[in-house]
């Protein structure tokens, strides 16, 4: 069943809700929470690039108090083993049994902190776990729940003694942007608290779980018109077609945009997806999928500039398709 008019506006009413709680911890930035929502409505993942200080933690906590969720953080060191996250099974003597102890990943909101401090083996089980949205220990499946979202960050700084995420592993992200440092105004309203940073604590929910997750089965039904699925796959094609690129956007990442599609138009109150929906969430679902000619990336050229190329290439649809 396709998503109504009366869906579309009740969905719009409550993710602008969502969008002003989570506001209120994290001045001046509604741009990011509204990438940050259309992610967890996706059920898809985020990774942050910023620097130290700029509000990711805030972020994830402020969205977990929104939606009455649980939240764990997850400091990431070179020594962290993959059953630090996903939990272990242990001997109880009391009652004789085995029994599993479930790790950080069990939460709504999962801050995996400076992802790119430990080594290969242990990203690899917390990109397993984003995937399947289960784990499994000693055969028994352990489900994470919903609405279940990680949000991971690197910094740009301090890279020594970091793992690379390889380029099929960003893939997994949904989403790669930044919160950046607030504008002058929403500053010195943060100096202004500095008697009590941490203003997630005085955040309310405002929609339980339970409704995150109807949002997000509503919104797979938003229509996606055949121009707008072929807008899509065209600009794919342009961005592996071009000359400074060795990978461009996979099958998987096209699927990313639609799905992430769906939920930005329904956040407009729409019941349906236009081309512009597409070159707003151009950058944040597809730039970190993009692998550069090392020589091109040497002079200059950046993922966006790549993506800006096939915006300005492929003509969006005037018209709607079969």
């Amino acid at each position: 069943m396709s998503l109504t008019t009366d869906h579309a506006a009740w969905f719009a009413e409550t993710f602008s809700t969502l969008t002003d709680n989570v506001g209120q911890a994290l001045l001046g930035k509604a741009p990011v929470i509204r990438l940050a929502l259309t992610c967890m409505l996706t059920e898809g993942h985020l990774l942050l690039e910023d620097a130290p200080g700029t509000g990711k933690t805030a972020l994830a906590r402020a969205i977990a108090a929104s939606v009455h969720g649980t939240h764990n953080r997850i400091q990431f060191t070179p020594d962290l083993l993959p059953s630090d996250i996903t939990g272990v099974t242990m001997f109880d003597q009391g009652s004789g049994r085995w029994e599993f102890h479930r790790g950080p990943i069990f939460a709504s909101i999962v801050l995996a902190d400076e992802i790119n401090r430990a080594s290969p083996k242990t990203q690899s089980a917390l990109l397993e776990v984003m995937e399947e949205s289960h784990v499994t220990v000693d055969g028994t499946r352990y489900e994470t729940g919903r609405p279940f979202m990680v949000i991971a960050t690197q910094n740009p700084v301090e890279q020594a003694g970091t793992y690379r995420l390889p380029e099929a592993q960003l893939d997994r992200f949904l989403m790669k942007t930044s919160v950046g440092y607030p504008d002058r105004q929403a500053a010195l309203q943060v100096l202004a608290g500095s008697a009590r940073p941490d203003r997630t604590q005085d955040l309310q929910p405002v929609v339980t779980t339970e409704a995150v997750a109807e949002m997000a089965d509503l919104v797979r039904d938003n229509h996606v018109d055949g121009a707008v699925l072929d807008y899509v796959q065209q600009l794919a094609e342009a961005t592996r077609d071009h000359p400074d690129t060795t990978l461009g956007v996979s099958t998987r990442g096209g699927i990313a945009m639609v799905r992430a599609a769906r939920v930005w138009a329904a956040s407009q109150g729409r019941a349906y997806v236009t081309p512009d929906d597409v070159k707003t969430l151009a950058r944040p679902v597809w730039a970190h999928r993009l692998v550069l000619d090392p020589e091109a990336e040497f002079a200059g050229t950046t993922q966006a500039s790549v993506l800006d190329r096939a915006l300005d290439t492929v003509a969006p649809p005037q018209a709607r398709g079969a």
